[in-house]
Formats: C-alpha cells, sequence, structure tokens
C-alpha cells in the first residue's frame, strides 16, 4: 500500500485556511505536521488527524450560536476544519437528522429507559456518508484538486458523486463490482465516472492507494485516503447533533455500526470535545460497536481479548460494513474498553429480522448496516451487557431502499386477491 507522509512541522500551512484547523497530528506518536493531503505520518507511520485551536470563552454563548446556525452540520462550523463561509458555498448541506424516540422499538426490546434512533437515512444521499464527503470537499478545494475520488462500499460512491455534481468537480469512484444494484444506480446517475473493481472493498482500497501515487492520480482528492483526517471529521457532527438534540446531554450508551471503524471512533472524539469546551456535562458513557457475524474482525478481537484486529474475507449481506481489515479497529478495541462498552456481531438472518423489527415498530426502513445495529442492541440486552434503563441511541446510518434484496425474498403482498369484497373477505384480511 502506498503512503503518503509528510515533512514534520509544528505550524500550519500559511495559505491553507480550514476554520480552527491548526495542524495534523499523528495519533500514534503526536508528531504534528502543516494542514495537507496527507494521511500518515512519515516517522512513525501512524494515521493523522486534525488538530484544532477550538474556541474558548462562555459555552452558552457558543450553544446560542450554534443553535441559530443551519439547519445542517454547519451549524457547527466553529469545531470543524472548514472555511467561516461554508455555509454559503455550492455543497448539499446534509445533517441535522431526526433523532426518533423510539418507545416502540423499546417495549420490544425490553427497554424501559429512553430509546433514540439517529436516522441518517434523511441525508442528501440518503446515509451518513454525505455528512464526511461534505468536509472532505472543503479540504478540496482548499488544497487544489479538480478531481474527487473515493474507494467504496456504496455510499460513499454516490456520496461523492452528489456532491461532486453540486460543487463543480469532476468525480470517478470505485467500487467492489458485485455491489447491490441500488447503490451502483445511485452512484452512476450523478454523471462521474463509476469503475466497478474485481475483488473486495480491501482490494479496491489497495488500488485507490496505488493510484495516489501515480502521475495518473495527479490533481486527485481521494476522500477517505489522502482526504481522510478531515473526511473523518464529518462523523463527529453525529455525536453534536445526539447530545444537542437531547438537550445538550450526553447518552449513557451508544451503538455505532463498524465498517473500517472510523465512525464510532469521532463520534468518541467529538463526545470529548463538547465535554471540554463545557458544552455537556462530563459523565461517564459507554460505546458499544457492532458487525455482521460475517465480516467481524473487530468483534472477534474483542472478545478474544486481543489488541491486534486480524483481516479477514467478508461474506455478509451488510455490503456496507465488509472491510475485512478495518483501519480504525485497534482504536475501537481501546474506546470500547475504555468506556465500558462492546464490540459484538449478528448474523444476517437477525440482520433481517432486525430491519424488519425497526420498519414495524418505528416506521423506520434501514439498510442492512442499521440491521446490525438494532440486532446487536437486542443481542446485548439479551446478553447484559446494554443497561435497558439507561438513555440509549442507535444508529441508523442509510436507507433500506438501497438494499432491498435482503428482505426481498421474505417481504412481499399479504395476499392478491380479484376486485371484489368477497374476494377480500376470503383472504381473511378484514
Amino acid at each position: 500500500m502506498a503512503v503518503q507522509a509528510a515533512e514534520s512541522s509544528t505550524t500550519p500551512a500559511a495559505n491553507v485556511s480550514l476554520g480552527p484547523a491548526a495542524a495534523l497530528s499523528c495519533r500514534e506518536c503526536g508528531e504534528r505536521f502543516p494542514l495537507g493531503p496527507i494521511f500518515a505520518c512519515s516517522s512513525c507511520f501512524g494515521p493523522l488527524e486534525v488538530a484544532y485551536d477550538l474556541p474558548s470563552g462562555d459555552p452558552e454563548e457558543l450553544r446560542r450560536r450554534i443553535e441559530a446556525g443551519p439547519a445542517s452540520i454547519w451549524r457547527y462550523a466553529p469545531l470543524l476544519p472548514v472555511p467561516a463561509d461554508v455555509a454559503d458555498r455550492p455543497n448539499l448541506n446534509p445533517g441535522f437528522t431526526k433523532l426518533v424516540k423510539a418507545d416502540n422499538l423499546a417495549r420490544e426490546l425490553g427497554i424501559t429507559g429512553a430509546l433514540h434512533v439517529k436516522d441518517d437515512s434523511g441525508n442528501p444521499t440518503h446515509s451518513f456518508k454525505d455528512r464526511v464527503v461534505a468536509i472532505a470537499v472543503e479540504a478540496a478545494r482548499a488544497f487544489g484538486f479538480t478531481t474527487l475520488s473515493c474507494s467504496s462500499t456504496g455510499n460513499l460512491a454516490g456520496a461523492v458523486g452528489a456532491a461532486a455534481a453540486r460543487a463543480g468537480f469532476r468525480s470517478c469512484v470505485f467500487i467492489p463490482h458485485d455491489l447491490e444494484a441500488g447503490k451502483v444506480v445511485m452512484a452512476a446517475v450523478y454523471g462521474g465516472d463509476l469503475v466497478g473493481i474485481e475483488g473486495t472493498y480491501d482490494d479496491v482500497n489497495r488500488f485507490c492507494s496505488e493510484l495516489i501515487g501515480d502521475p495518473l492520480g495527479e490533481g486527485w482528492g481521494f476522500v477517505n485516503v489522502n482526504l481522510r483526517p478531515y473526511y473523518g471529521e464529518g462523523s463527529k457532527t453525529l455525536a453534536y447533533e445526539i447530545c444537542e438534540q437531547l438537550g445538550w446531554e450526553v447518552p449513557d450508551q451508544i451503538v455505532i455500526p463498524i465498517a473500517s471503524g472510523s465512525q464510532l471512533t469521532k463520534i468518541d472524539k467529538g463526545l470529548k470535545e463538547l465535554i471540554r469546551l463545557g458544552l455537556v456535562a462530563d459523565k461517564p458513557y459507554k460505546i458499544f460497536g457492532a458487525q455482521a457475524e460475517g465480516c467481524s474482525p473487530v468483534s472477534r478481537a474483542f472478545k478474544d481479548g486481543h489488541d491486534v484486529v486480524r483481516p479477514v474475507k467478508p461474506d455478509t449481506i451488510a455490503k456496507s460494513l465488509a472491510i475485512g481489515n478495518p483501519a480504525d479497529g485497534p482504536y475501537v478495541l481501546d474506546i470500547a474498553r475504555r468506556t465500558g462498552g462492546a464490540v459484538e456481531d449478528v448474523t444476517d438472518e437477525q440482520i433481517v429480522d432486525a430491519i424488519k423489527l425497526l420498519a414495524r415498530t418505528e416506521g423506520i426502513f434501514a439498510e442492512t448496516a442499521g440491521g446490525v445495529t438494532v440486532g446487536v442492541t437486542k443481542k446485548l440486552i439479551e446478553t447484559g451487557q446494554l443497561d435497558p434503563a439507561l438513555t440509549t441511541v442507535v444508529l441508523n446510518t442509510g436507507d433500506g431502499l438501497k438494499t432491498l434484496d435482503a428482505v426481498a425474498p421474505t417481504t412481499g403482498p399479504s395476499a392478491t386477491i380479484r376486485p371484489t369484497l368477497d374476494s377480500f373477505r376470503e383472504a381473511g384480511l378484514a
């Protein structure tokens, strides 16, 4: 895998303005680098993330400023690596999706505390990926890229295609050749180039890493590779929104799907930032990771007590989570253990049952990743790992219309009748 690193520096690049973003910092050794399209430390090859000069002062004033902002992730611009005028630029304005109080689902699961579903299917391309791509687009603008690209299990490809079309970039995205038809169509409809790669997502990701180091990739911003430090920050907005929608309170428990693991780590980062800024009270919280059994390397490592995540070959209907070698897996293990949470997995059959359960109880049609989180929540309650009396938030990260194949074989009309009342009576549905 090609690694793009940089010479070390303690000061950010003078000609790049991304709001409060001050530098890139290595998550392993702490070395700092100027803001730029890099993702690995040149000293230890650890992953880089954005370091900030966050606003100081009266938390109440910052809360009021946020609450007066647009109904999108840009209300949190003072906490993100974006320019101050980001809301006025051409973009899809994702975020501020519904936090649904799921009382019906709670009763089914035996939860006596408050249960909420953070439903990110309401984003412009119907998945949480619109959040992360929106941040990456601003970094691509700052660094002068002309083409947006990515390796994707489906949702990201559509989000990049749409965001590029809106922002005036060319797009060329890469996917495994055997994705769900709905995701392929959605990624292609925006007019950019869509390339299927024979192999798994991990094969696609390796190809993209090689392309970055080749002259063919000159001027290309790969949102989840050379723009990854900025892209990942978009997931923090889930933490910000959840806490704001709960009245500026941190939930006791959060259940989050794991693909690469980045989303879970950034939600934890977002919660810690809110606490440090005084926007929410400092209190314990538990983070739970959710995987499909057919691609559960992080869950296996957690249960076995290991710190190393061993790669696997994915075999699951939850293709948006089918990353056999998750880059942030070790960090997920650290967070689950530090917060007193866990990482659990469910079978494909349990995923389908959970999709139907959420749809039947709350009217939310989740894609397979949402079935994973609901299914894992049910399993965590049954095994006593999740406290049913506490406030719990479960993430649904995408729309079920994207993964119809998962439920189609067992879902359909209750009956087919003649257009007569007698036929309706005979069907036993009256």
